[in-house]
């Protein structure tokens, strides 16, 4: 971005005098422009130990699999914006949203949260945004064509997880750290 959000006026990148990051500031109204990182609101949604994907059909990863999950809305709650995603990507209604992975990714200054979700009834299709959905058991999931690494990582702690608890309630929150130049990091 060049211009102000405010007067239009074409902004400069400069560290203002009460900050220390570089900020687009605008010479004329003043106006500081702050860019804060993406929430991301998915759903790993769960029915008969069977979890839903849906194959992408907009960039980026078109074609590749992933959970129902996309950028979190104004005045929306993240379970809120995980349901939503759920019901757009896959005609899916889900229940009991428990709060089960979070990943920073800085890299590309995006929050990752994703709930274990229970699926209504069972019932889902394929949203304006999806080529496909599916439920998929373990041994049934496109490893190999998973589109993000968030996705990968949300369903190897899914399947681990199931074989230590008998409830996903018991489930632990799962936070990591997701950087292409550093080590991934679990807390």
């Amino acid at each position: 971005m060049r211009y102000c959000l405010q007067c239009g006026c074409e902004a400069e990148r400069k560290i203002p005098a009460t900050d220390n990051i570089p900020r687009l500031v605008c010479p004329n109204c003043h106006y500081i422009h702050y860019e804060n990182p993406k929430v991301i609101c998915g759903s790993l949604v769960v029915h008969k130990h069977r979890v839903l994907l849906c194959r992408r059909a907009i960039e980026p990863q078109y074609g590749l699999w992933t959970l129902p999950a996309g950028f979190m809305e104004n005045g929306e709650t993240m379970a809120e914006g995980a349901a939503r995603e759920s019901f757009e990507e896959a005609d899916a209604v889900v229940i009991n949203p428990h709060l089960y992975c979070l990943y920073d990714i800085p890299d590309i200054a995006q929050i990752y949260s994703i709930y274990i979700t229970e699926l209504k009834d069972g019932a889902y299709g394929i949203g304006s945004e999806s080529l496909d959905c599916a439920l998929f058991t373990e041994e049934d999931i496109p490893w190999d064509n998973l589109a993000f690494e968030a996705v990968r990582r949300t369903l190897k702690s899914y399947f681990s997880d199931r074989q230590h608890y008998d409830s996903y309630n018991q489930f632990p929150i799962h936070q990591e750290i997701i950087g292409k130049d550093q080590a991934i990091k679990r807390y």
